[in-house]
């Protein structure tokens, strides 16, 4: 991913957040040579934050991790935070 990607990637979150009237918390950016630790990370903030909704760019950023609906649902029990995707699944260039 260049950085113009990444840039994009950020801002639908953050668009949907301000749309949403969600507070827009830190941005986890999970990097190939040390997967899972952005989603371990994310975990223990919304753990010591109490957050209750996390945005996703897209579905497929639980890809890595599984099958992206049952990743979801397993995070979403585990954490208490509702999980919403800025950009739904079949409109993901």
């Amino acid at each position: 991913m260049t950085e113009d990607e990444l840039v994009g990637v950020k801002e639908r979150p953050a668009c949907y957040a301000t749309t949403e009237g969600f507070a827009m918390g830190t941005v986890f950016v999970e990097q190939r040579e040390s997967t899972p630790a952005a989603f371990e990370a994310l975990i223990q903030a919304i753990h010591q934050s109490q957050a209750t909704a996390v945005v996703l760019p897209s579905m497929l950023h639980f890809a890595v991790l599984g099958a992206p609906l049952a990743v979801k649902l397993t995070f979403e029990r585990a954490t208490g935070a509702q999980v919403f995707v800025a950009t739904p699944l079949d409109a993901t260039p």
